[in-house]
């Protein structure tokens, strides 16, 4: 358009991409935390219905624990029925049952997607300031109703972006409370258990008796 500088068009265009880099920052995270899942779950399916995981060998995997902190909620199999599969081997090497978590909040609650929400929306923020500042600097009132009316159509497309900041995680009901650290000490005094049925002592201690 004629009367409108060149840096205006510049700046409008800038503001612009730094929304679409902000998006593909968000989306190339949100691929990435599924593929990670996927090759951590393996064979493995998470049934919502029954939520629980059924693993390749037809067992079911049922809540366990549910951990706060990380808000993740553990499924463990039955440790008579894991001890006992031909392919234990290849698939865990606890004796108390094989071990699935799942994130209870969906993207974009969880705290990874929290994370790079918060670095989309800093980059949206750039996005929108920009053009606003330099709505000031430009000459032509036509240069700046392009700026400032950039900067309101950016701010008005990054609503989506913002969504993580009304989170309200879910709590499962119904499962026993545990963090991380309650989780390990736990294994640790299972696996003593273990070993000390594995392990038997025979005493040849017998008293002197004099004959």
């Amino acid at each position: 358009m004629m009367g409108i500088e060149i840096t205006a068009w510049l700046s409008a265009a800038y503001g612009v991409a730094l929304l679409l880099v902000a998006y593909g920052i968000d989306l190339l995270a949100k691929r990435a935390q599924g593929s990670i899942q996927e090759q951590r779950d393996g064979d493995f399916v998470y049934h919502e219905d029954h939520d629980a995981w059924l693993c390749p060998e037809d067992q079911w995997l049922w809540p366990k624990s549910f951990d706060p902190d990380n808000r993740v909620m553990r499924y463990r199999g039955s440790p008579t029925v894991c001890n006992s599969c031909p392919v234990k081997d290849s698939c865990t090497s606890s004796d108390d049952g094989r071990e699935m978590r799942r994130l209870v909040d969906s993207w974009p609650a969880s705290e990874s997607a929290r994370f790079h929400r918060g670095i989309a929306c800093a980059v949206v923020v750039l996005g929108i300031a920009w053009p606003a500042a330099s709505a000031f600097v430009v000459e032509s009132w036509a240069g700046q109703v392009l700026l400032l009316a950039t900067s309101a159509l950016i701010a008005l497309a990054s609503l989506p972006l913002w969504s993580h900041l009304r989170r309200s995680p879910a709590t499962p009901e119904g499962v026993e409370f545990k963090s991380a650290d309650e989780t390990a000490s736990e294994r640790v005094l299972i696996a003593s258990a273990v070993i000390r049925k594995r392990t038997s002592y025979a005493s040849d201690r017998r008293p002197d008796n004099a004959s």
